[in-house]
């Protein structure tokens, strides 16, 4: 699974990691499985899903799994519930044996791992006859607003910029693809929704200063930029988000969330 400097949680937590508990809520409420089920959280990161459904789905156990090492650290300092445990993995070779599993969940990085099919096939492949294989991922193309404006204020600076503007390069992160995924893996039935949530950020620097700490595609290109040009990108910015009167910057995230049952 490829993070694209995906490492540092607190950088990471900074910049959407804040955001991606509200969806994460949303998320397994939609899910609604009963109590004391076995789940699986499939690029687990600095645990915001993992710790979500301990919270709100009452699970008997729940892995962590996640390709880099210092997430893992972040999320099993952050989680010490006994029922959560963390190991290193692959979303393309899960360490975990045939239907290991009652749920198996996803959060904002199937988009990552350069095999999705393969990834959306070992999701169904550990999940129970009975049992829930569930994702979702941000909606780069429109929906993630912050990462929206940045993204044409760069290419609008920076022709070069486009080539890593995450809304053309993750085609998965749309419904039609996601859906298809799913049936592709042999889930029966498959749903497809959207999670909108807001994200306010409380001024200007709150939303800036995230992307000055290096992690994912849009930070990377930030720091990659020399001074003069990141201050035009910032000043761009500036002029363009919208305010309100006490400065704060009221913007709003979607993310498209997958839901497929295992056959019985």
């Amino acid at each position: 699974m490829g993070h694209e400097v995906w490492a540092a949680g607190d950088a990471y937590e900074a910049y959407v990691g804040r955001w991606s508990r509200r969806v994460a809520e949303e998320f397994v409420r939609w899910l609604d499985v009963p109590a004391g089920r076995r789940w699986l959280d499939v690029g687990c990161g600095t645990g915001a899903l993992t710790a979500t459904v301990l919270a709100a789905a009452d699970p008997s156990e729940i892995i962590g799994v996640d390709p880099s090492e210092q997430f893992l650290a972040t999320a099993a300092g952050r989680i010490t519930d006994a029922r959560a445990g963390f190991r290193a993995g692959d979303a393309r070779w899960l360490p975990l044996p045939d239907h290991h599993v009652d749920v198996v969940v996803s959060g904002l990085a199937l988009n990552f791992v350069p095999e999705p099919a393969r990834a959306a096939a070992e999701l169904a492949r550990v999940t129970r006859p009975g049992g829930v294989a569930a994702a979702y991922v941000w909606d780069y193309a429109g929906g993630m607003a912050m990462m929206r404006y940045f993204w044409d204020a760069a290419t609008e600076l920076d022709s070069a910029a486009a080539e890593l503007d995450e809304g053309p390069r993750f085609p998965v992160c749309r419904p039609e693809a996601l859906r298809q995924l799913w049936v592709d893996a042999g889930l029966d039935p498959v749903t497809v929704r959207p999670i909108d949530i807001p994200t306010v950020f409380a001024d200007f620097d709150d939303y800036w200063t995230p992307f000055l700490g290096g992690q994912g595609p849009a930070p990377g290109y930030a720091m990659s930029l020399v001074e003069e040009r990141r201050q035009a990108l910032r000043e761009l910015l500036r002029d363009r988000l919208p305010a309100g009167p006490d400065g704060s910057i009221p913007l709003t995230a979607r993310a498209w969330a997958v839901r497929g049952d295992r056959e019985a």
